[in-house]
C-alpha cells in the first residue's frame, strides 16, 4: 500500500475532565487543541468520555434521563466548536463523548468523534462497553477508520483494545499504520503498590497490539480523581510503537509521553510511520503468502458465531 507521507506531529495527553462540566471541558479542550497545533501537532487524541466526563455515567444514582439529557449528536454545539478550531488550526481533533445518532434518541453511545482540516469526519460507537458501562451505553456494530495523507487511521476505544486485540489486527490488515486509543483506565484508589500494579495492567496491553500488528498505538487517558472522588484515572498517556532493531522480530519503542507521569499534561512528537510495517500482513517470502490468514480465522469464528 502506497502513503503519501510518513512522518506525522501527533499530540497526546492525560486530560483532568471536570465531571459532569461540558462548558468547562469543552473550554480547555478548545485550549489543548490550540497549544497543540502551535507546538506543530497535526493530530491531538484526547481520552474516552473527555468532553463530558466519565464519573457520571457510571453513577447508578444518576438517572439514565439526565445522561441522556447531557448527550449529544455530533452536530451538536460542542462537536461544532472543536469543529471549528480543527479548521482554523489545520488539524485532526479526535475526543471521546456520550453520542446520541439523532436528537430524539433515548439510546446512547461511549463514542470517539474524529474531526479533521475539513471539518466532521465521522464517530466511532465502542463495540465493547466495559462491565457495568452497558447499563448506559448501547453496544456499537462497527469498525471505523478515517483516510489520510499517512494512510488510513483507525479507532479503538479502551476495552476495545486492551482484551480484543481482533480490532487492532483487521485495522493493520486493511492498511492502517496508527492506531488511537482514547481511553479511561482507572488506576485503583491511590495506595502503595497501586500505581505499579496499574501500570503492569495498562501498558503491556498496548505494547502487545504493537507485537501482534507491528503498528503504531497511541493512546490518551484521563487522569485524577473523577465524579465524588468515586474513580482515580492513571493517566500514563504514550505512544507506543515497532522499534528500529536488527532483528526480524518485532520489539515495543516507547516514542512518546510517559506512562508513569500522571500530571495534567500535553506531549506533542514526530513518529515515521514507515517503521510500522504491518510485516505480518505482508507476503512471507518462504511460506507464499501473509502469516495473517483471516480466511482461517472466518472459518474458526463461523463456528462459534
Amino acid at each position: 500500500m502506497a502513503y503519501e507521507s510518513d512522518i506525522i506531529n501527533i499530540a497526546v495527553l492525560n486530560f483532568k475532565a471536570a465531571p459532569g462540566d461540558k462548558e468547562s471541558n469543552l473550554k480547555r479542550m478548545i485550549g489543548f487543541s490550540r497549544a497543540a497545533a502551535k507546538r506543530g501537532a497535526e493530530m491531538i487524541i484526547f481520552p474516552e468520555m473527555a468532553l463530558m466526563g466519565y464519573g457520571m455515567f457510571i453513577d447508578e444514582d444518576v438517572p439514565q434521563e439526565e445522561k441522556v439529557r447531557v448527550t449529544e449528536t455530533v452536530n451538536g454545539p460542542s462537536t461544532k466548536a472543536l469543529e471549528a478550531v480543527a479548521k482554523e488550526e489545520g488539524i485532526y481533533i479526535i475526543f471521546g463523548m456520550s453520542e446520541k445518532l439523532k436528537e430524539e434518541d433515548t439510546d446512547i453511545y461511549n463514542s470517539a468523534v474524529v474531526l479533521g482540516p475539513d471539518g466532521l469526519i465521522g464517530s466511532y460507537q465502542k463495540i465493547h462497553p466495559y462491565g457495568s458501562e452497558n447499563m448506559w451505553a448501547k453496544r456499537g456494530e462497527k469498525p471505523f477508520m478515517f483516510d489520510t495523507k499517512w494512510g488510513p487511521i483507525s479507532v479503538g476505544i479502551c476495552y476495545d483494545n486492551y482484551q480484543f486485540p481482533e480490532l487492532a489486527r483487521y485495522y493493520a490488515w486493511k492498511g492502517a499504520r496508527l492506531h488511537l486509543n482514547p481511553t479511561a483506565s482507572a488506576e485503583e484508589v491511590p495506595n502503595e503498590g497501586s500505581r505499579y500494579a496499574w501500570q503492569r495492567c495498562y501498558r503491556p496491553h498496548l505494547e502487545y497490539l504493537v507485537l501482534s500488528t507491528s503498528i503504531y498505538i497511541a493512546s490518551s487517558n484521563l487522569t485524577g480523581w473523577d465524579w465524588k472522588n468515586s474513580v482515580y484515572w492513571g493517566g500514563g498517556s504514550f505512544v507506543t510503537g515497532p522499534k528500529t532493531n536488527p532483528f526480524e522480530e518485532v520489539e515495543c519503542a516507547t516514542y512518546l509521553g510517559d506512562v508513569e507521569d500522571y500530571q495534567e499534561k500535553l506531549y506533542v512528537g514526530t513518529l515515521d510511520l514507515s517503521l510500522a510495517t504491518r510485516h505480518q500482513c505482508s507476503d512471507n517470502p518462504w511460506g507464499g503468502g501473509p502469516d495473517y490468514r483471516p480466511s482461517i480465522y472466518k472459518k474458526m469464528f463461523d463456528e462459534i458465531g
